[in-house]
C-alpha cells in the first residue's frame, strides 16, 4: 500500500505520516510543489530516523500517476459520502489525501466520484488532522489485510 499526499503544506504532519508509513511497511509519495523543503529541520524532526526505512516517491503529475497504474486508488475527502470502511482494499491500494488548506482540487472529484471515500466526524466540525487521518485509513487497509 501507498499513501499519496497531494501538495502537503505542513512539514510536521509529512513526517508523522513517514512514521506511520515506516511502521506498517506502506509507502509514501509526496505530489509536489510542498509547501517546505524535504531537507526542512521539522521535516526531519517529525519524521526522526524512520526516513532512512521507508522508499519516499516524488511526483509532479497525480493525474498522470493515477493513469499509468493498475493498482486500486481511494480519495480521502470531508465531502465525500462513503465511508472508507465500505471499501474492499487490496495490498497494493493508493490511499491519497489533500493538502491541509485546500484538500485535493475538484478535478479528481469529477473525474472519480465513485473513489471518494471519508472518515465519519461529527456535524459542522472542522476536518481531522492529515496524519490522524492517514493512519486511520492505512490501518484499516492493513486490518482488512491481517496486518500482512
Amino acid at each position: 500500500m501507498k499513501i499519496i499526499l497531494f501538495q502537503p503544506q505542513i512539514p510536521q504532519n509529512t513526517g508523522n505520516i513517514v512514521r506511520t508509513c515506516s511502521v506498517a511497511g506502506a509507502g509514501l509519495v509526496l505530489v509536489r510543489p510542498l509547501g517546505f523543503s524535504t531537507n526542512a529541520r521539522q521535516l526531519k524532526r517529525a519524521g526522526l530516523d524512520y526516513w532512512s526505512t521507508l522508499a519516499i516517491e516524488e511526483i509532479d503529475d497525480l493525474e498522470g500517476y493515477l493513469q499509468s497504474t493498475a493498482c486500486p486508488f481511494y480519495f480521502f475527502s470531508s465531502k465525500a459520502q462513503k465511508l472508507y470502511t465500505e471499501v474492499k482494499y487490496t495490498k497494493e491500494s493508493l490511499l491519497i489525501f489533500g493538502n491541509e488548506t485546500t484538500g485535493l482540487p475538484p478535478l479528481f472529484r469529477q473525474t472519480y466520484p465513485e473513489r471518494f471515500v471519508t472518515l465519519p466526524m461529527k456535524p459542522c466540525q472542522r476536518c481531522l488532522n492529515l496524519a490522524n487521518s492517514a493512519a486511520i485509513a492505512l490501518y484499516e487497509a492493513w486490518r482488512q489485510q491481517d496486518f500482512k
